[in-house]
């Protein structure tokens, strides 16, 4: 594996422990998913574990990692409600699915309007193409481009990318306040990484919960994440 993929799947493992924070995220998605839904990028399976869990009864996951896929196929061998397939979502060919979601899959593509387009050709009409990416390049440090992200996103940059896959944005929102401010210190200014431990155990057990609460009534003006909902024509 390269140094990029390593770091990956490191972060992915560490991150695995956030189960609040997964939660909210997953729960973000989880009305736009239909009823044959699939995930581009679905790394370990966490994402995909919390839908299960909200009642999902059909579910396409995907990867391109020849490891992350083995472990999607293990993980969740014998559950009728999973298909588990290789997939490069630039070449994905057509689809009549639900939705296509990514989490934090888009900004690791270069051309992410070529992604979109094929996520949306994944997608039968009427249906919805979600992506929650990593929000404002101020934010960009030295670990976003040691694990390979091309570009942080404002609401513009993403809607464009949007605008030019042909998806009218439903809902454009950012997501994670305090998260913003927690990854311009710790890793833009202290150079760091995200990793399991005392800190993240924490704040995901204090700080998420108390932001889930404050934003599902009123959406940031910043955050650390951004979330957009484009609509697939019919």
């Amino acid at each position: 594996m390269t140094g990029e993929t390593q770091l990956q799947h490191r972060v992915l493992e560490s991150l695995a422990s956030a189960r609040n924070y997964i939660g909210w995220l997953a729960a973000l998605v989880l009305p736009y998913l239909g009823d044959d839904p699939v995930e581009i990028g679905s790394g370990t399976g966490d994402y995909a574990e919390a839908w299960l869990t909200e009642g999902v009864t059909r579910l396409t996951l995907t990867e391109l990692d020849p490891e992350l896929l083995v472990a999607l196929q293990t993980r969740f061998a014998g559950d009728t409600r999973v298909a588990v397939r290789r997939l490069d979502v630039s070449s994905a060919g057509e689809g009549h699915h639900s939705a296509a979601v990514s989490l934090n899959v888009l900004e690791h593509i270069q051309d992410d309007v070529a992604a979109l387009l094929g996520a949306r050709d994944l997608v039968r009409g009427g249906g919805t193409v979600v992506a929650l990416v990593p929000a404002l390049e101020l934010a960009m440090s030295r670990f976003d481009r040691a694990i390979g992200h091309h570009r942080r996103y404002s609401k513009r940059t993403l809607g464009l990318a949007f605008d030019r896959a042909g998806l009218p944005v439903e809902r454009i929102e950012y997501v994670n306040a305090p998260g913003l401010l927690a990854w311009i210190v710790g890793m833009k200014w202290l150079r760091g990484e995200p990793h399991e431990g005392p800190l993240l155990t924490a704040w995901d057990r204090f700080v998420i919960p108390a932001t889930r609460r404050l934003e599902s009534v009123k959406a940031p003006p910043l955050g650390q994440s951004l979330l957009a909902v484009g609509r697939v024509p019919h």
